[in-house]
């Protein structure tokens, strides 16, 4: 819960989702396994989406520069363009699009329904209750409900701070000469640190990917499950 580096934070929370991965694995019977599969199988791409997107999220601030004391006293500064969670402080305002695609797949970490983690733990959980797990079922909510907290941290970065980062001085004057363009593209309003403008594009096969697999997470609970 103290940790302030993102992929850490993804890399330790995979402890907890292992913990229902082997509850599920522990019971024998046709549902816990059925459970075992998808549990394992959502994970995966789940956790595949969110590293697409903390990479694409580094491809975007591409153009962009964080003066931010944390990030710039960090030895390993140029190993990675994301690694704190502070990086992603009010990034929803370059670019919220990602920023919701990122916000869904967090939630379906934390099991937030209708999204096809609460499927996942509501599968595991029951199939441990018929079975009569009960003590350690109840582990495993109260586990889910302290994952909520460093994950929703992750979420109040992203939407309810103001950006660190500054335009970089060689796009300056072209956003300065486009700026009427722009804000009517853009339709929202600039402020003194961070200029919305999306000089960086994101590659086709990164967009499609986080696109479905996002669309997946979100509209699991439509698909024909009989």
């Amino acid at each position: 819960m103290t940790q302030f580096r993102i992929k850490r934070l993804l890399a330790y929370s995979t402890i907890s989702h292992v913990g229902f991965i082997l509850l599920a694995l522990s019971i024998s019977s046709v549902e816990s396994t059925q459970a075992f599969i998808f549990y394992l199988v959502q994970y995966s791409i789940s956790n595949l989406n969110i590293f697409i997107i903390l990479i694409t999220i580094g491809f975007s601030l591409f153009n962009y520069i964080n003066n931010s004391k944390e990030f710039t006293n960090l030895l390993e500064s140029n190993n990675s363009p994301i690694q704190l969670i502070s990086q992603l402080k009010g990034y929803f305002y370059i670019n919220p699009l990602l920023s919701l695609s990122l916000a869904i797949t967090i939630f379906s970490f934390v099991g937030i329904p209708p999204l096809i983690g609460f499927f996942a733990k509501q599968m595991v959980l029951s199939a441990a209750l018929d079975n009569g797990y009960i003590f350690i079922s109840l582990i495993a909510i109260l586990t889910s409900v302290i994952g909520a907290v460093y994950y929703l941290n992750v979420i109040k970065e992203i939407f309810f701070h103001t950006p660190e980062y500054k335009i970089l001085n060689e796009y300056s004057d072209f956003y300065n000469n486009n700026k009427d363009t722009i804000n009517n593209i853009s339709n929202t309003n600039t402020n003194t640190l961070v200029k919305n403008i999306n000089i960086s594009t994101i590659s086709s096969p990164f967009s499609i990917t986080i696109s479905i697999i996002t669309l997946v997470i979100l509209l699991f609970i439509f698909m024909n499950r009989e």
